[in-house]
């Protein structure tokens, strides 16, 4: 949550001269609040349905299950922290040093559990129609247990440098929750955490996918399997262009605005667009948790007809009953009422 966290809101002095801001907060103070909000509304309802959908009626049996729970509830621990940023950009940073570090450590936990469980995701297809006979050894509870659990502490160390860097810091009225590195070393950790985020939010998911993926379409142009062929690489499709357009122009922007004066941008013009388009990008990117249910759930069959059972089992169902007694008891109403209104006695008032 870089681009509105910084205490140099409004002026930039990292330039030659100081660099008025004031379009970027303005986009702030009107934007970021109502956008946030709405991500979180679709993104938890969306990211929810497939938790519940997953324990109640798939039952967990499979990597790929195990891997698709794991990854909404990533995508749930950042849209957690929606409110609290829509919070911030209305009203500046009002919650404390520890609800700062917090608050940025669920956000970028929770994406980079996101990055890591898509590349499972991917490897695990990969090994079911590539390497199937090594898959079905994999395929035990100890296995998935180890590989989520190894993948969350992986997700924690990426996280480390933004949950001890990050502070609630004063400038004049105003309290931002930003980042804050040492003068000293300045440079060298705003380098590290710039590439550290496009390697692996970037970089390696695009690697991982194109090896798998080239090797799943070689099996499946060999497959007889017209309809399986079809649908997965349908799905294969999915998972690569949704991934790369939400977040793909994020992290290009975040290494645009990192190496301003390498790419020639270090001056007034160029920072504003840059610090414009990092707000944007990032909204984009944070919108790919209301599409993950849909790109990695509701394009599979039988996952669709899960979810309507569960629909039909829970919601309908009792939808029907409280439309049901609602209905008695308004029909026994207008029966009391016309009995009254006749002068006929209705007798099971007085009982």
């Amino acid at each position: 949550m870089d681009y509105q966290t910084s205490p140099d809101y409004d002026k930039d002095y990292g330039m030659s001269q100081s660099c008025e801001k004031m379009h970027v907060k303005q986009i702030s103070d009107s934007l970021l609040s109502p956008l946030y909000s709405l991500v979180f509304v679709f993104g938890f309802l969306g990211n929810l349905l497939v938790v519940l959908t997953l324990i109640k009626c798939k039952k967990l049996k499979s990597m790929s299950n195990i891997y698709l729970l794991n990854l909404a509830i990533s995508d749930l621990l950042s849209l957690l922290t929606l409110p609290f940023w829509a919070l911030y950009a209305a009203n500046k940073w009002t919650l404390g040093d520890a609800m700062c570090k917090l608050v940025t450590g669920m956000y970028y936990i929770g994406y980079f559990g996101g990055v890591f469980f898509i590349i499972l995701l991917t490897i695990n297809r990969y090994q079911a129609i590539v390497h199937a006979v090594f898959a079905s050894k994999t395929r035990s509870v100890t296995f998935r247990v180890v590989t989520s659990m190894v993948t969350w502490v992986l997700s924690v160390l990426a996280s480390l440098l933004e949950i001890i860097f990050t502070k609630s810091q004063n400038e004049g009225f105003y309290y931002f929750c930003s980042p804050y590195f040492p003068t000293t070393s300045l440079h060298f950790w705003k380098s590290f955490q710039v590439r550290k985020m496009f390697i692996l939010g970037l970089v390696l998911p695009l690697l991982v996918m194109t090896i798998c993926y080239s090797g799943i379409l070689k099996t499946l142009c060999q497959s007889q399997n017209e309809k399986k062929r079809h649908k997965a690489v349908r799905l294969i499709f999915a998972i690569n262009i949704m991934y790369f357009v939400f977040w793909g122009p994020y992290n290009i922007v975040l290494l645009l605005s990192a190496y301003q004066e390498f790419f020639g941008l270090n001056n007034c013009q160029s920072s504003n667009q840059l610090d414009q388009a990092m707000q944007v990008t990032e909204i984009l990117g944070m919108t790919h948790c209301c599409i993950n249910p849909i790109i990695y759930a509701f394009m599979e069959e039988k996952f669709r007809s899960y979810l309507s059972g569960l629909f039909q089992k829970h919601i309908a169902k009792r939808f029907c009953q409280h439309y049901s007694t609602f209905h008695r008891k308004a029909s026994e109403r207008g029966s009391s009422v016309f009995t009254w209104a006749t002068g006929d006695q209705d007798l099971s008032v007085g009982l």
